[in-house]
This record gives structure tokens, sequence and C-alpha cells, in this order.
């Protein structure tokens, strides 16, 4: 069978965090870079597909292919290592420290935003062909996505802020799902399958991907939308970051490993004044 039962995903989980302390700068960097790149580019995919049908179910449901693909191809997400490298650390894996920890986080950052960005300019050129006129649907479309997930939060003050932080949790809570559900399957059928369901829900959600805003809003501002740096990161990228840090380390990472990997003793029932064992899981 493909299936991998949780306490061998679990175990997975942390051998894959601690392998990513350990890459190399350069295979860390690459390896960002590629997933920034591929997930700007399905996000400007799925945001050409909902211009041209008209319908943001179709562009949600066709998004997931850049995530499988980066996945598949062994690429690093942020919001992935938020989730696996904590584990290696809270397992007290040797070698693995705060340092090195921080270390891949800040190496993964700087990769992803720079694929991310790459992607943006190439959409910008796409669809001002050179800069040589305004921009075609998708790239006003881009425009008004940057300005309302950034002054469309601020004017809210308060409530904006804690919404678009509850959104970059329950995005990240959605994306770790996604990235362990791979890990439970050993055929690629069954990951793609598994990695699908997630992905489509918090990207029809409008949920807050810090990867997907890397393009979003660096796009938007070279197309002239209504908001500044200081909206973008205020507003949006540094609470994002913070909030799917939460959110996958949280919702995914601890439960899957307190429940999977540190099972509780096994409780006991009386069966025929006998004692049974009942699994924990």
């Amino acid at each position: 069978m493909s299936y991998v039962t949780p306490s061998d995903f679990a175990k997975k989980m942390i051998d894959a965090g601690e392998a990513k302390v350990f890459m190399s700068t350069k295979d860390t960097l690459i390896r960002a870079y590629m997933a920034g790149a591929i997930l700007a580019l399905a996000a400007a995919f799925a945001v050409t597909v909902t211009v041209n049908t008209g319908n943001p179910l179709i562009g949600a449901l066709l998004f997931p292919v850049g995530f499988c693909m980066l996945y598949l191809l062994g690429f690093d997400l942020l919001t992935g290592v938020f989730t696996l490298v904590p584990l290696a650390l809270i397992d007290k894996r040797r070698g693995v420290t705060v340092k090195g920890m921080l270390r891949n986080w800040g190496l993964v950052f700087c990769g992803n935003f720079a694929g991310a960005f790459t992607v943006a300019v190439f959409m910008a050129i796409i669809v001002t062909f050179g800069w040589s006129e305004a921009p075609n649907a998708v790239g006003e479309k881009i425009g008004h996505i940057g300005e309302g997930r950034t002054i469309g939060y601020a004017a809210h003050g308060a409530a904006g802020m804690l919404t678009l932080f509850v959104r970059a949790v329950m995005c990240n809570w959605m994306v770790s799902t996604g990235v362990v559900a791979a890990m439970m399957s050993t055929s690629v059928s069954g990951k793609i399958m598994a990695m699908w369901m997630p992905i489509l829900v918090f990207f029809y959600m409008g949920f807050e991907h810090s990867i997907v805003n890397m393009f979003l809003f660096p796009a938007g501002l070279l197309l002239g939308g209504n908001f500044t740096i200081m909206d973008y990161l205020i507003w949006n990228e540094i609470p994002t970051v913070i909030g799917n840090l939460v959110g996958g380390l949280t919702f995914v990472g601890a439960m899957i490993y307190a429940t999977h990997h540190r099972t509780s003793p096994e409780l006991e029932r009386m069966t025929d004044d006998r004692p049974v064992a009942v699994p924990a899981e």
C-alpha cells in the first residue's frame, strides 16, 4: 500500500526538518529561489484564469499545480520550513540549534523573495508589453489585489491587522497540511491528490500566504498599484510571515508531533474482568 501511517510520517517530518538545518547555503538558496518562482508563476496563472473566465473558483482549482510541482522537485517554501524545522529542535536532534533554525528561515525567506520578485518583473513586462502601454486586464487585477490587501486592512486599523493575522494563521494551517499530506503517500499520484485539497482551500478562501504575496504586491507596485512599499511591509508581509509561522507550527507541526510522535501511554479497558490494551491510534 502507498499509504504511510501517521506515526511514520511524523518521523519523516522531523527527519526533513533536521535535513534542512544542515543543508548548504547554496542548496538552500537555490531550492528556495525556485520554490518562490514556481509558486509566483502559479499565482499569476490563477489570476489569469480568474480574469479570463470570471470565475475565481476555477483559478483556485488550478493554482495547486504550482505547489505540487515545487514539492515534487524538492524545493522549499518558507511556510513549509516554519512547520518542519522547529520539530527537529523540539525533538532535540543532535546539532540542531535555534541559530541553525533561524539561519534556515532567513535563507529560505531571501530565496523565496528573489524567486517571486523575478516572476513579478517578468509578469509586469508581459502585461504591459515591456512598459510600453497600460496594464492589461490581468495587470489591473494584480494591482487591485495589492491595494485591497494593504490599505484595505489599514482602513480598519487594529481590526484590520487582526483579520490579516488570522488569515495568515489559517493559510499556513492549510498549506502545511498540504506539505504533511504529501508525506502520507509513497506514490506521485497519491502525493498530488493529498496536496491539492488543502491548497485549494487556502487560495479560494483568500488567506494570506507570505510567498504568494512576495509576487502579488511587488508586481502590483511595478504596475502602478495605489499603495506603497511600507504599506506592503507593515500591512501585509510582516504580519503575514508571523501568522504563517504561528499557523504552521501550532496547528500542524506541534499537533502531529504531540499525538503521533510523542504518544501518551495506552489506556486500558476491562473485558471479562481482564485488562485489554487500547491502542492510542
